[in-house]
Formats: C-alpha cells, sequence, structure tokens
C-alpha cells in the first residue's frame, strides 16, 4: 500500500479520478457498500466495481463485513479504507481544557485524552500540552506517527482562513497567534484548522444528529454561545471566518460588556457562564456544566431552574437564528444538551414564541427540527479529526 498515493488521492480534486472520488468518499462518509458509493459518487455501478477492484488490489481498501441491504438477496458487502493507511489527529484547543484525538482512516478512534489546564493559558503552554498528549497517544499503540495524514485543530474562536490566525472573541491569550506557526514544526502533515462549532458541525453530519442532513444550523450552549452554518454538505465560513458566530450578535448596544469587546451580545445573556457561578454559590464549591447537569438530572431544584432558564434565553436567541435561516433541522450542541429534555423543552417553547414563522402553523414536514447534540464531551476534537478526513478547507502550511 502505498501512502503517498493514498494522500495524493485524498488531496487531489484535479483530475476527478473515480478512484480519488471513491478514497474521499470512504474518508469522509466511513464504511459503505458499492452500491451507497455509486449514490454518493454519481459513478455507474460498472465504473465503481472496476475502480475497487484495483483498490483492493492495492490494498487500500479492505472489505469489513456485510450489512443487510434491507430487500430479499444477499446482504451488502461493506468497504472502507484500510485502517492501517494512516492516521488523522484531532486537537481541541479549550477555553480550560486540552483534547487530542488518535483516528485511522477507516474512523476507528485509537486514543481519546483530555488535560485540565489552568485559564489564560499561553499558546506555548498549550503547545507543550498537546505535545504531552500526542506522545502518550501513539505510545499506547502499535500505529506509527509517520503514517500521519493530516492534522485538525478546533479552538474556541473564529480562524481566518487567509491568515490561520485566530481572531477576537474566543481564548484571550490566543487571539492573533498564527495556528500553523505553533503547530507546523510538531508536524510533517497538513494542518486544518477552523472554530469549534464549526468543528463540531462536521462531526455532527459525519457521525451525529445531522447524518443525512445537507444543510442545518448547529447552536452552541455552553460557557459560551457559538454556531454553524452547514449547506450543502459545507459548512460556510465567511470571507474572513467569523461566519456563524450567533453569540456574537448584539441585541443590546448599551448592555453589558462581552468578552469580545462588545456590549450586549447574544451571549451575554444565553450562556452558562452566570448560572454556573449561581449554581456554584447554591452548592458551595467549585463545579463543572457536568456537574450542574447531573444535580439538575438528580432533582435539584435551584440546577433544575438555572438549566431551564438557560434553554429559555436560548430559545429567544435561536429564535433570531430561525427568522434568519429557517433551517430545516437545528442541532443545539455544547455540554448544556446533556440536560435532554430538562434544557430542551424550554428551548423549543422559547424558539417557538420568539420565530417569524410559527411550528404550529406548519405541516410536519415544513418545521424546523430541534435536536440534541450526539456528542457530550468530544464533539468538537471529533470535528477536528473530521477536518481531516473530509478536507475541509484549506490546509494552513500550503500557499492560498
Amino acid at each position: 500500500m502505498n501512502q503517498i498515493e493514498l494522500k495524493s488521492l485524498l488531496a487531489d480534486r484535479s483530475p476527478e479520478t473515480p478512484a480519488g472520488r471513491i478514497v474521499r468518499t470512504l474518508s469522509e462518509r466511513g464504511s459503505m457498500s458499492a452500491a451507497q458509493l455509486a449514490r454518493l459518487t454519481g459513478l455507474a455501478k460498472s465504473t465503481v466495481s472496476t475502480a475497487l477492484s484495483e483498490l483492493k488490489r492495492s490494498n487500500m481498501v479492505v472489505e469489513t463485513g456485510s450489512e443487510s441491504a434491507g430487500s430479499v438477496g444477499r446482504p451488502a458487502t461493506t468497504l472502507t479504507l484500510n485502517p492501517e493507511a494512516g492516521t488523522c489527529i484531532g486537537i481541541l484547543i479549550g477555553q480550560s481544557e486540552i483534547q487530542v484525538i488518535v483516528a485511522d482512516v477507516s474512523h476507528q478512534i485509537l486514543s481519546d485524552a483530555t488535560a485540565v489546564i489552568e485559564p489564560d493559558y499561553s499558546p506555548a503552554r498549550g503547545v507543550e500540552v498537546v505535545r504531552e498528549l500526542i506522545d502518550a497517544a501513539y505510545a499506547n499503540q502499535w500505529r506509527s506517527p509517520d503514517a500521519l495524514l493530516g492534522v485538525g485543530i478546533a479552538v474556541g474562536g473564529p480562524v481566518s482562513p487567509i491568515t490561520g490566525e485566530v481572531m477576537r472573541g474566543g481564548i484571550p491569550n490566543w487571539a492573533g497567534v498564527n495556528l500553523h506557526e505553533m503547530f507546523g514544526p510538531m508536524f510533517d502533515a497538513p494542518i486544518f484548522a477552523d472554530n469549534e462549532s464549526n468543528c463540531s458541525a462536521i462531526a455532527e453530519m459525519t457521525w451525529g444528529a445531522a447524518q443525512g442532513f445537507e444543510d442545518f444550523v448547529l447552536y452552541t450552549l455552553d460557557l459560551g454561545v457559538g454556531g454553524a452554518i452547514v449547506s450543502g454538505g459545507r459548512v460556510l465560513r465567511g470571507i474572513a471566518g467569523g461566519a456563524g458566530e450567533f453569540g456574537h450578535v448584539v441585541i443590546d448596544p448599551d448592555g453589558p460588556l462581552c468578552r469580545c469587546g462588545n456590549r450586549g451580545c447574544l451571549e451575554v445573556y444565553a450562556s452558562f457562564r452566570e448560572p454556573l457561578a449561581a449554581a456554584e454559590r447554591h452548592v458551595g464549591h467549585a463545579l463543572r456544566i457536568a456537574d450542574v447537569v447531573r444535580l439538575a438530572l438528580d432533582g435539584d431544584e435551584t440546577c433544575r431552574r438555572l438549566i431551564r432558564q438557560a434553554g429559555e434565553a436560548g430559545g429567544r436567541g435561536l429564535g433570531l437564528i430561525g427568522s434568519v435561516f429557517n433551517p430545516a433541522l437545528v442541532v443545539v450542541s455544547g455540554r448544556l444538551a446533556s440536560a435532554g429534555a430538562l434544557l430542551m423543552d424550554p428551548l423549543a417553547e422559547s424558539f417557538e414564541r420568539f420565530s417569524l414563522v410559527k411550528g404550529r402553523d406548519m405541516p410536519d414536514f415544513a418545521r424546523t427540527l430541534l435536536r440534541p447534540s450526539a456528542f457530550v464531551d468530544n464533539g468538537a476534537c471529533m470535528g477536528a479529526v473530521g477536518l481531516v478526513l473530509r478536507h475541509h478547507g484549506q490546509p494552513l502550511n500550503l500557499p492560498h
């Protein structure tokens, strides 16, 4: 198996060879049957069969088993890229934690580790922790980092697609940091980067609540408020990388100061930062959002009330988003989503109240669906892996 050839097929869009289409589709979607490949690539079944025969002979594609075809007859054989063909690294640069996931090209997770880090850590400290997590990940399994196909980085703030710099509104010490300059010396592989909400959207459409949807909105409720817009299966980044920053839509220009520097942003009113502080005062010690959710689900009325209020405030913001996009699907992400109906019910009620198009006036097929994220704590980092598997956007270390 030639890893150089695999990298070429994954990266090169011209010419669009049948083998290249098949390899990229398997990279993006994971295991599937030949019939599914024909439908998704638009290639004739005979063309897919011929290309697959060559890809299997070169050991680039392998059979993984069978799945029911949904009708009478033999089950369809499923195929995937050879797991030995290479690995991908996903990195999440969060406000208080750094996460690293190593996966192979068949979408199998090989390692998932998180390090809690001090608030307002420096970029140099962040790079040090990333290096430690990656070294530990490869030390604990047989695959070599020499077969690394690419690195995806999710960061808590918009990333300029032009310069690769983290823009304001995210992690304070990382504003203005060029991600390729920081991480490029660590890797002999393409580096992709995007904000964590865009990465979460990639995870949802690849493995999660948005599978089968080409158009949807992701809405993040956490210590910050964010989001992503997906159209035609692609995340819209905007001309400067700032699309989907729902949390920094100004609701009241005379309102409280937001961490982005503006006043009265949606995030000021709908983030869980203040409710978390109230929950900590209630119990008398430090808490994480997951702790508040657990207490609420166990019956703590104060925590239940705080989550319901967060859902109601988040629904007001979502009503604004719904009136702009009227999406078929909204995936609600962030750690609050693990509260389930406790968050989603007041969110849905508030969304209905504040959106222009009322679901009660529409037939079922024309109503916006609201779904909680399929990921509890690794969606953004999985989406960083997806940046590589999907070759989403321009690698930071290639000329624009």
